[in-house]
């Protein structure tokens, strides 16, 4: 029979996905990240392949355990609260006490060089196929008469993932939760909602409804 291993594969990659989401991909050493888990590099390579392998490893549990709430957005009712849902969940996220502050994927991405192409297109990929899936959202809202009929929903989505890597960003660097949570509904005061329909705002001014 085989050994069996001598320290817990997800707990020791929970460990992993701390010092990624601390310091980035480049930023975070082998030295760091097996003294965090600890296991020596042998164990490392031979349990979760290389440093690139575990950081999607890492961004796999990443997803799995801290962005459950942007899935969850897109069940909303209106477009509106689709919106709001997933900036409140950003922000959360962003300024959380329990885990390092800010956003991994974007934390991952921003200090990646030539030589880490790989992973900085990997979290690229991500963030379009979510951002994706919330304009087919935006369009289906649309559909349902609950988005202006002249709103683009690409551009809505591109407008909500800017204010996400915004709050990410702000939260890595201190700003407190308060003060990112403010800014939700600043964002939103333009949000193109359709208009109620004519013959409810005609029967609204006659005083019929």
């Amino acid at each position: 029979m085989g050994r069996s291993k001598e320290f817990c594969v997800e707990a020791a990659l929970t460990r992993a996905l701390e010092v990624f989401w601390r310091h980035g991909f480049e930023g975070a050493s082998l030295t760091e990240l097996t003294a965090a888990m600890g296991i020596t590099r042998p164990s490392l390579y031979a349990t979760y392949g290389n440093k690139e392998e575990l950081f999607r490893k890492a961004l796999d549990l990443y997803d799995a355990r801290h962005l459950g709430f942007a899935r969850g957005a897109l069940e909303a009712t209106t477009s509106c609260e689709v919106v709001t849902r997933l900036l409140d969940g950003f922000v959360e996220l962003a300024a959380g006490e329990d885990h390092p502050p800010g956003c991994m994927g974007t934390q991952g991405a921003l200090a990646c060089s030539t030589a880490a192409d790989a992973v900085k297109g990997e979290l690229i990929r991500r963030r379009i196929a979510f951002e994706a899936e919330l304009a087919r959202r935006f369009e289906r809202a649309q559909h349902e008469g609950d988005l202006a009929a002249d709103a683009v929903p690409a551009d809505l989505a591109r407008f909500v993932m800017i204010m996400a890597a915004g709050v990410a960003v702000h939260g890595a660097s201190g700003v407190s939760g308060d003060s990112l949570r403010r800014a939700v509904p600043l964002a939103l005061r333009g949000w193109p909602a359709a208009a109620p329909a004519a013959i409810g705002v005609d029967l609204a001014l006659t005083g019929a409804v």
